[in-house]
């Protein structure tokens, strides 16, 4: 089927929910891909951070047809041997207690924030539900989710929006004053992605934490995009010192297949009884030997590399000099190119797509979000790419 082919029957069939750049993907290896007519590109995006150890991982695709060759499907009223094996790695792995699996980002936030009232429900009873969350954070697309997004644009056409959410700047005084009797928590993204990769200030997370003790409020962190091993650590918060009392993780952790969760500290680990949380696929066999295959692969000295190939991305960048591009921010391999005035990163995404390198937007910068497996030829590609597109490129 040529490409003409497959836009004709996608507007007949397919509910236009998505602004698609003018691209089929057929398949891929790596962090290099190729359309349907046989066409390269190099991928700085990974399915939007989901491709974690790229296209085409022979450890991954064994792990999958094994599993799937075994069982592919049992529900969560009974045992299986891989979601208790990929529990029991990623809390020996970041000090957390235990794991609830889901599917996509958005269940996985509706579940801590579910964990977080109920916690505070069971202390304090009623009145003590809101959660405070941060301008310019984005935690999914649900009703519940977009009502906790500190973003005005996401806050149409749904109404009415699910209530108890209230929003602050990145800061503890506007936390302070955003406050309430009401507050049972904080939830935050570390690097806000969709705000336009944004890290938070490393003082203001640890005075934020030490705040949550002393209040009582849970700090929930929203690691679907930063999770993973996405920052150079398998989560952010490990970059950043701390232990969440919940957090979320999703995109990356099964490597392409639909996978999400939220784990527990110890102080959390029992609020979700048996009949307060469900999901049909959670856990599923495949997705958690897929899973398993990631954790294999991304052991420490992988990690360690993440760092290194993110800075050298990040210097590559850097020496183009570019009038277009103004400062990157990010860590690990999430990044974001700030884009100078008159220019537009949505024109810049697209004369680079039209040349053959994948990018994202976030806010007002470019966002790079590659495959971790990426290597420094398929960067200096990239980077290439970068080059000749943008040099000269009229606002």
């Amino acid at each position: 089927m040529n490409h003409e082919e497959l836009k004709a029957l996608d507007r007949q069939y397919v509910m236009q929910t998505y602004g698609r750049f003018d691209v089929d993907i057929d398949h891929g290896k790596g962090a290099t891909l190729w359309n349907n007519a046989g066409e390269k590109y190099i991928d700085f995006t990974a399915g939007i951070g989901v491709c974690s150890v790229g296209y085409g991982n022979e450890s991954w695709q064994a792990a999958i047809r094994e599993q799937a060759a075994k069982l592919g499907h049992i529900s969560n009223l009974f045992y299986s041997e891989p979601y208790i094996k990929l529990a029991q790695r990623l809390c020996r792995r970041t000090g957390m207690s235990n794991v609830f699996f889901a599917n996509g980002g958005g269940e996985a936030n509706e579940g801590m924030i579910k964990l977080a009232r109920k916690y505070s429900f069971d202390r304090y009873g009623k009145g003590r539900g809101t959660i405070l969350t941060l301008i310019n954070s984005f935690h999914g697309r649900t009703i519940t989710t977009l009502a906790a997004t500190g973003q005005e644009e996401f806050h149409n056409y749904f109404f009415p929006f699910t209530e108890g959410f209230r929003y602050a700047e990145p800061n503890l005084e506007a936390v302070l004053a955003a406050a309430g009797e009401d507050v049972c928590a904080v939830m935050v993204e570390l690097i806000q992605g969709e705000g336009g990769v944004l890290p938070l200030n490393r003082e203001f997370v640890h005075s934020l934490a030490g705040l949550c003790r002393e209040r009582d409020w849970l700090l929930l962190v929203d690691e679907v995009q930063t999770g993973v091993g996405r920052t150079g650590k398998l989560f952010a918060f490990q970059q950043y010192g701390i232990l969440p009392d919940v957090a979320s993780f999703a995109k990356g952790i099964a490597g392409g297949l639909p996978m999400s969760g939220v784990m527990a500290n110890e102080k959390c680990r029992d609020v979700l009884t048996p009949g307060t949380h469900a999901t049909t696929f959670g856990g599923n066999p495949v997705c958690a030997a897929a899973a398993l295959a990631v954790q294999d692969i991304l052991d420490d000295g992988f990690l360690a590399a993440v760092e290194e190939k993110g800075d050298y991305l990040r210097r590559a960048i850097l020496g183009l000099n570019l009038p277009c591009l103004g400062e990157i921010r990010g860590m690990g391999l999430m990044l974001g190119v700030g884009v100078k005035a008159p220019y537009s990163n949505r024109t810049l995404a697209a004369r680079l797509i039209e040349h053959h390198l994948l990018v994202l937007t976030a806010g007002d910068a470019l966002r790079l979000l590659p495959p971790l497996v990426i290597t420094k030829e398929e960067m200096d590609e990239g980077v290439a790419i970068m080059k000749r597109a943008l040099e000269g490129i009229q606002p």
